[in-house]
């Protein structure tokens, strides 16, 4: 069974994960190949404002943190923070680790949530900033310079 947590978003900030209760005993950096990370998920609370989903796009990399869960049912505590299976469908995904592929749990947005032209707020992007020991000097620097909404 799979017990890694493939985190893009605002679950990059381990504190935020811990603080909605995921069990996890280790947190590396990982990568998803062939997606981009996109803000293109609307806010329920703020519809105008986007948060992230992953969009395939071949020979694009995705970064973010890879939580290894007390167990393969762990996940299952996300499900409600990620409304899942309405606002998001969970599925397992390889990501690239130091140590190779790994299955892990990852997030898509569903198309009828999906919009474009969307932008984070900068309260939730600073969630991703968060996960800054976990992601690649680059992307950190491609992810500070994203446009919010609020900016």
């Amino acid at each position: 069974m799979c017990r890694y947590y493939f985190a893009y978003g605002s679950n990059m900030n381990p504190e935020r994960v811990a603080q909605r209760g995921l069990r996890f005993d280790e947190v590396c950096n990982a990568a998803m190949d062939d997606v981009r990370l996109t803000f293109d998920k609307q806010s329920r609370e703020h519809p105008h404002c986007g948060h992230a989903n992953l969009t395939f796009a071949r020979g694009a990399r995705t970064e973010g943190v890879l939580y290894r869960l007390d167990s393969s049912r762990e996940i299952e505590r996300m499900d409600r923070f990620e409304t899942a299976p309405i606002n998001y469908s969970r599925d397992v995904v390889w990501v690239r680790t130091a140590d190779g592929m790994l299955p892990a749990w990852t997030y898509f947005a569903n198309a009828a949530v999906v919009r474009t032209g969307l932008r984070p707020e900068r309260t939730y992007l600073n969630h991703l900033l968060a996960g800054r020991s976990y992601l690649s000097d680059a992307y950190f620097d491609w992810l500070s310079g994203v446009p919010c909404v609020d900016d």
